[in-house]
């Protein structure tokens, strides 16, 4: 078995961690006895790090694990790397939150419920003068419409009004959404550079109140996300709760 090095640099500090299970030492364990360090101010906010290859003789391991970690690290927000003047302790940590598309069949069947899919309307047609505005459509371009319904052990869960711009993804004119949601292919088919996402209390309209089972006017729990790939607009949608329903986020 390799021993992790002890440390030599910094006086008092705990003897460094053995690697699980004998194993050379990956970026992780590196990563996870900097971040230690951080934390317990063997290293305080605005101090100097030592350099890769003193990391490297120290953790008795690869410069480029030494690198790996550090930029981890550094894109997590707890180390400020400037070329040639070397990598710092953040005086302030930064909270970076990263954000991914829900899919709303994982929401469902991760509460222990069944999903089901159904697509309520579709239809195809020059952009509304609102989606032009929305997403810088020109008046000729023309625009997917989706109306879909999610339940969750029968009972409706979500209904989206969906809106895909065709100049910027033609073929999801040709595309099944009987199956299965448009959030599911769009993820698939295309990345997306830009999220917009806005959470508001709306009256229910006709449609919605009639999918979900409510009145119309009633509020519902809305959520409007419009995205972007590399500044062309992709797609914007309407998300309509049923009553009741509770977004929880922890980060």
């Amino acid at each position: 078995m390799t021993d992790t090095p002890q440390a030599a640099h910094s006086p008092g500090r705990a003897p460094e961690p053995e690697p699980a299970g004998g194993d050379k030492i990956s970026f992780r364990d590196v990563k996870a006895e900097i971040r230690r360090r951080i934390e317990q101010r063997v290293w305080g906010p605005g101090e100097l790090v030592p350099g890769e290859v003193e990391l490297a003789e120290d953790f008795g391991c690869a410069r480029a694990t030494v690198n790996r970690a550090m930029r981890e690290l550094t894109e997590e927000g707890l180390l400020d790397r400037k070329r040639k003047a070397g990598t710092r302790v953040r005086m302030t940590p930064l909270r970076q939150a990263r954000f991914e598309i829900p899919m709303v069949r994982a929401e469902i069947e991760g509460a222990g419920a069944s999903y089901r899919y159904a697509l309520l309307s579709r239809e195809v047609r020059a952009a509304p003068p609102w989606l032009c505005g929305r997403l810088g459509l020109r008046a000729d371009n023309r625009a997917l419409h989706l109306n879909c319904l999610h339940s969750a052990d029968g009972a409706p869960y979500q209904f989206e009004d969906r809106w895909i711009s065709l100049a910027a993804l033609p073929q999801a004119e040709g595309a099944d959404f009987t199956g299965r949601g448009p959030n599911e292919w769009l993820v698939e088919a295309v990345p997306y550079s830009e999220v917009e996402i806005s959470f508001l209390a709306a009256a229910a309209t006709p449609d919605v109140a009639a999918a979900l089972g409510t009145q119309a006017g009633e509020p519902v729990f809305t959520v409007e996300r419009t995205t972007w790939w590399e500044g062309d607009a992709l797609t914007h949608v309407r998300l309509s709760y049923r009553p009741g329903h509770r977004m929880t986020t922890r980060y």
